[in-house]
């Protein structure tokens, strides 16, 4: 493995399974963060994201803690993670991707992210990848035996029951799920050879509005959800949009009825003038900038019910999945309190500060 040129590697990846597998694994909870992978050299510091773009500047006191606690020369698999108070906090870790190095300086004081170790690919002049998973973790405990925060390995187990508790419990502090990796397994870039278990729950949404498909005018691309607040407001909550092609098109004409004007919408800030407006800062992603987010307004009669992981903020964490249709549920009755709550836990308890 050439060091650190970026980016040599491509990370290894999981692929979803509806419960915790039993075996010869070792389970650790599953970060909410960027996957990164990091390349030391001496002073030289890389940080790659997971389609290996460099990030390196983005987080100067990871570089910083990187070469005051990781060996000399090594390639390191992670996730970097921003903490507020004692969950982590996904929405304040992308406000760090700026172009202004001002302002990167400034979020590498007030939210200073951390990195959670939980792979060792390289170290010194040896390549781990072809090594068991089993002897990499043991070597990655040894390489960071004295290291200190924000540079943290990841707690494993290989007992599922604790695996099991750890779903349930650690949500509370802002993770994912649980990863589950084969004792015996090589690190095969780019192959989902890992099993990663993530909360699924299902929510009734009023559908405000729908984008049109790649394909075409006359095919739905993705369809806009709603929720209702406390003050009785339509609040935006994120799309679904993975439809077999002949349903894009039938769906396309069984939404011209509900059609409307932003006049009428409860968006009326999302109102376009000749084909254009400016998004609000909820529907814009510093990856996807300058993607047009213009959609079509919908009267919101209809409701379906869609499969998500989790919240973040006021919003699906990631595209929620279509379920089925409701059309014995009332719009007005689609608010926030169907939402399950995770319990609290002190993130402290699975990542002590020391």
């Amino acid at each position: 493995m050439d060091l650190p040129v970026l980016p040599p590697v491509a990370p290894m990846l999981a692929k979803a399974v509806p419960s915790i597998p039993t075996g010869a694994l070792s389970y650790e909870p599953k970060w909410d963060g960027f996957r990164s992978i990091i390349f030391r050299h001496g002073d030289d510091v890389e940080i790659g994201s997971r389609n290996g773009k460099p990030m390196t500047r983005y987080f100067p006191e990871v570089v910083a803690a990187v070469r005051a606690n990781l060996p000399e020369r090594c390639v390191v698999d992670g996730e970097i993670v921003v903490v507020v108070g004692d969950r982590l906090e996904f929405e304040v870790l992308q406000q760090r991707i700026h172009p202004a190095a001002s302002r990167v300086a400034l979020l590498a004081g007030e939210t200073p992210a951390s990195f959670i170790a939980f792979d060792l690919l390289a170290l010194g002049d040896d390549d781990l990848t072809g090594m068991p998973f089993e002897q990499r973790r043991a070597r990655l405990e040894e390489a960071l035996a004295g290291a200190t925060a924000p540079i943290h390995l990841t707690p494993a187990t290989r007992d599922a029951t604790t695996a099991g508790e750890w779903f349930e419990q650690f949500e509370g502090a802002g993770l994912d799920g649980v990863i589950a990796k084969p004792l015996d397994g090589a690190y095969l870039q780019g192959k989902r050879t890992m099993f990663k278990i993530k909360h699924a729950r299902t929510a009734d949404c009023v559908v405000a509005g729908y984008r049109v498909h790649k394909s075409g005018p006359d095919a739905i691309g993705s369809l806009l959800l709603g929720l209702y607040d406390d003050q009785g407001s339509l609040a935006s909550v994120g799309v679904i949009g993975s439809f077999p092609m002949a349903r894009r098109t039938e769906l396309f004409a069984e939404l011209q009825p509900l059609v409307t004007s932003f006049d009428e919408h409860p968006w009326a800030w999302a109102k376009q003038e000749e084909g254009t407006r400016t998004p609000r800062a909820s529907e814009t992603s510093r990856w996807n900038s300058g993607k047009d987010l213009s959609f079509t307004p919908l009267r919101p009669e209809r409701v379906v019910e869609v499969r998500y992981e989790h919240m973040e903020g006021a919003r699906f964490r990631h595209m929620a999945q279509f379920n089925r249709w409701r059309p014995d549920r009332e719009p007005r009755s689609c608010t926030y309190e169907q939402l399950e709550e995770p319990v609290s836990y002190d993130l402290s308890d699975i990542l002590p500060a020391g």
